[in-house]
């Protein structure tokens, strides 16, 4: 099993930035991909980004392109997510997720596919 520690979340004001840190434990090399997604109060889970663990090819939801920058060190177990010119529509919890799964379409933009969980880290923007 796969185990996900997540830091860095806290209180910026608008145009802000925050970076996200993820790190993994335990049978790391089973995962195909990682992922950021939040959630926002009274709101359902939403896909952020996410990157493959060989590779590197990465993907972003539309709201965060051009703000958002995911990355990872293979060598440290580490997944990031750069988060630059934050809006108050940001804020959420974000949870980190790895995923062991190839799926058909190859995209990995969808909540199912993950198998692991971070705790989550709350990000706040304020106005």
């Amino acid at each position: 099993q796969v185990q996900l520690v997540e830091s860095g979340g806290g209180l910026v004001q608008a145009g802000g930035s925050l970076r996200l840190s993820c790190t993994a434990s335990g049978r790391t090399s089973r995962a195909y991909a990682m992922g950021w997604f939040r959630q926002a109060l009274g709101k359902e889970r939403e896909f952020v980004a996410t990157i493959i663990r060989i590779g590197g090819s990465t993907t972003y939801t539309d709201s965060v392109k051009g703000r958002f920058t995911i990355s990872r060190d293979n060598a440290k177990n580490t997944v990031y997510l750069q988060m630059n010119s934050l809006k108050p529509e940001d804020t959420a919890v974000y949870y980190c997720a790895a995923s062991t799964v190839i799926p058909t379409n190859g995209r990995y933009n969808q909540a199912p596919l993950y198998d692991y969980w971070g705790q989550g880290t709350q990000v706040t923007v304020s106005s």
